[in-house]
């Protein structure tokens, strides 16, 4: 019998049998003190957990689908995406060491190597989005420790050839981290393209619904679990039952929204690549895209977020289009049902490397909604736009 899909692995956990008479949802146990039978007990964790701030059922049925979901020995919830990056940094870098990562890395987590992990004696280097893999394996020093990938990378959505890094680390005993929010964990597997750790904001398309920060660490390898869980132990991070519960419910539908959104997201990347107005279309799915290739052969789906070069421009019009705009709303994050849009020209700006663009960049998020009506709203966008340049 051939392994079952992601799809059915999803729900299959909730059907699972062998526990008895049950709700198909584990209940949510909002609990800080733990009873017991008797003081032989207290501290006897075969019988569960000893006290709440360890995972209780919610949190543990999400940690074990997301460890079958990734292909891991072990999963760890964080209370964010962005504590998802810092905690495995934390738990494997030494002052001294170096992390090697792209300039087109997230924002708040060029912050924590820029401010946080320098004033304890970890260094950064950053090589440029885009760069082969002979490129960056060139900037790997004797201090170099972890290889920090994010592919598409922020903003500009550059795809590195991860299988070929990772075993390129590997042969010279550098750690990886990859933070894989984009393909959320199912269409893309960090863990069996040989990357150490595999982290991402369940935040986004495993939440869904944009009503809650979470994120998720995940492992093949025992001993680097180790040092994560240990340093998740000592920092005190966990999650609340009701997140852990909320996120639960959204990793059971996360391939059905996923596969509709990204749909919906290259019917309209197409359409706006065929607009006079736009220059180019940031989106690896999309043929002709400068990762497409990397994408087709790696991935099994992809994400609904996309980035808008412009034909030159400037703030106001873009301001102009997303005020015009209806449909999509004005807010960071993405990955839940509703389409969103923003303005990012300005965040390129912390970049070692300020790409050259044709214009001003637009990031949009495609949701849930027709996507017939999304194109309909673009166009009065791309209206304003033009209406602001003259």
């Amino acid at each position: 019998m051939s392994k079952p899909s992601d799809r059915t692995r999803l729900i299959a956990s909730a059907t699972r049998r062998g526990r008895g008479r049950r709700p198909v949802n584990p209940p949510i146990e909002r609990g800080s003190t733990l009873l017991n039978d008797a003081p032989a007990d207290m501290r006897d964790e075969s019988l569960g957990p000893v006290y709440g701030i360890e995972d209780l059922s919610a949190a543990r049925e999400l940690r074990a689908t997301l460890a079958e979901m990734e292909g891991a020995t072990d999963a760890w919830l964080v209370p964010s995406g962005l504590a998802a990056v810092t905690v495995p940094l934390t738990a494997l870098l030494r002052p001294g060491d170096e992390v090697l990562t792209t300039d087109a890395v997230y924002g708040p987590t060029r912050r924590f190597l820029n401010r946080h992990l320098k004033a304890r004696g970890v260094s950064t280097a950053f090589h440029a989005p885009g760069a082969t893999v002979a490129d960056i394996v060139a900037g790997i020093t004797e201090r170099t420790r972890l290889v920090l990938i994010e592919s598409p990378g922020s903003l500009t959505f550059d795809m590195a050839d991860v299988p070929a890094l990772a075993a390129a680390c590997r042969e010279r005993g550098v750690l990886t981290v990859m933070d894989n929010t984009w393909a959320a964990g199912l269409a893309f597997k960090p863990l069996a393209h040989g990357v150490d750790v595999s982290m991402q904001a369940l935040t986004k398309y495993v939440g869904g619904h944009s009503d809650l920060l979470m994120g998720s660490i995940a492992v093949a390898d025992a001993r680097v679990g180790r040092q994560i869980a240990e340093t998740i132990e000592d920092l005190g991070w966990r999650v609340s039952a009701d997140d852990a519960w909320l996120a639960l419910r959204g990793l059971r539908t996360l391939p059905l929204r996923m596969e509709a959104q990204a749909k919906s997201a290259l019917q309209v990347a197409q359409w706006l690549q065929a607009r006079p107005e736009v220059a180019q279309v940031l989106y690896p799915p999309f043929p002709g895209d400068a990762g497409h290739a990397l994408w087709r052969r790696d991935y099994s789906g992809a994400a609904s977020i996309l980035g808008l070069v412009m034909r030159g421009g400037h703030e106001a019009a873009a301001h102009a289009m997303l005020n015009a705009v209806d449909l999509f709303g004005l807010g960071y994050s993405w990955g839940g049902y509703e389409s969103l849009i923003t303005h990012e020209t300005g965040q390129l700006a912390f970049r070692a490397g300020k790409p050259a663009l044709a214009g001003e960049l637009i990031r949009l998020h495609v949701g849930l909604e027709d996507a017939n009506d999304l194109i309909a709203d673009l166009e009065r966008g791309l209206t304003a736009w033009s209406e602001a340049l003259t």
